[in-house]
């Protein structure tokens, strides 16, 4: 089983963990690893590292993700997204104009911060949010800083399957934000902008760095391309997918990569910079840190082996 990354389409109702189980039956392989939990309820991009790619979930992590999503006005919940149960009787929020909408969006752009969620996988103590929520317990939690570049109102619809829908707004917004932001309490904030409450219908990841909605695979089709022995068109080499400085190396510079060895390159980049190192030929052979003072780059994490 060759090494590199999967996009896949996560399905709604399976975890993330649901995800990776069915792919090592799949790749017949227990080396995968994803690098950003979706919620149960959400569905969209998926990035899968497998084999030696494991390695690089570590850098990973910090890309910039993209989602479109559904904020529901008028009715909030527990957990902040449908999965939960409603608090109180919902708030007419069929007064909300097109503009308020847009006014209060205009403040959720930019630097802001969050408090994360009860129901969320952060750990505190070393328990999870969520663990701590469906026991009955709410504690503390530190603000955290995100930063969204980008929030746009795409629709606005009057309709729902509930009840209470004639009261409430359904409200399709785009996100681009940091790692670690949370769509379900900027779902919740907004609401308390409007002032009618809100919690969150439907997410979809549409971008996590540069892997993109366009270019995954379904759980089923993966296991029919590789039926088919084609996985060699889905799966994406490393390389391609970080978002560091890139440098290529020498044959004999590879042999030291190999061996974790350092090596002596005087470069323009900053302290501690992290640089990935690669052979020319699209391979990523490891990632480095650069030491500027004794201009070194040392390997952290290396991928290459001997008979590489």
């Amino acid at each position: 089983m060759a090494d590199g990354i999967l996009i896949i389409d996560k399905p709604p109702e399976w975890s993330s963990h649901d995800v990776v189980a069915k792919m090592r039956g799949i790749l017949k392989t227990r080396r995968i690893g994803h690098t950003g939990t979706l919620d149960p309820f959400a569905t969209g991009v998926l990035v899968v590292c497998i084999n030696r790619a494991t390695r690089l979930v570590q850098f990973l992590n910090g890309h910039e993700k993209e989602y479109i999503a559904t904020v529901r006005l008028g009715v909030q919940t527990d957990t902040g997204d449908l999965t939960g149960q409603p608090l109180g009787e919902p708030i007419d929020a069929l007064s909300v104009t097109e503009a308020d909408i847009t006014a209060a969006l205009n403040h959720f752009r930019g630097s802001i911060t969050q408090i994360p969620p009860m129901y969320s996988a952060k750990k505190i103590g070393g328990k999870r949010l969520y663990e701590l929520a469906r026991a009955g317990k709410e504690i503390e939690r530190q603000p955290i800083h995100v930063t969204i570049p980008l929030l746009e109102l795409l629709g606005i619809d009057e309709a729902g399957e509930e009840e209470h829908a004639r009261k409430t707004l359904d409200v399709t917004i785009r996100v681009v934000c940091s790692a670690g932001t949370y769509i379900r309490t900027l779902a919740e904030d907004i609401g308390k902008r409007l002032s009618v409450g809100a919690h969150l219908t439907t997410l979809r990841r549409t971008r996590a760095g540069n892997c993109r909605i366009e270019d995954a695979v379904t759980l089923g089709e993966l296991a029919e391309i590789v039926q088919e022995g084609r996985l060699s068109e889905v799966l994406r080499p490393m390389a391609s997918v970080i978002d560091l400085p890139m440098l290529t190396v020498t044959a004999e510079e590879k042999e030291s990569i190999t061996h974790g060895r350092k090596l002596n390159r005087q470069g323009p980049w900053a302290d501690l910079t992290q640089v990935a190192l690669g052979d020319g030929a699209g391979d990523l052979l490891a990632i480095a840190e650069y030491l500027a003072e004794s201009e070194l780059l040392k390997p952290r994490v290396v991928f290459c082996q001997n008979n590489d």
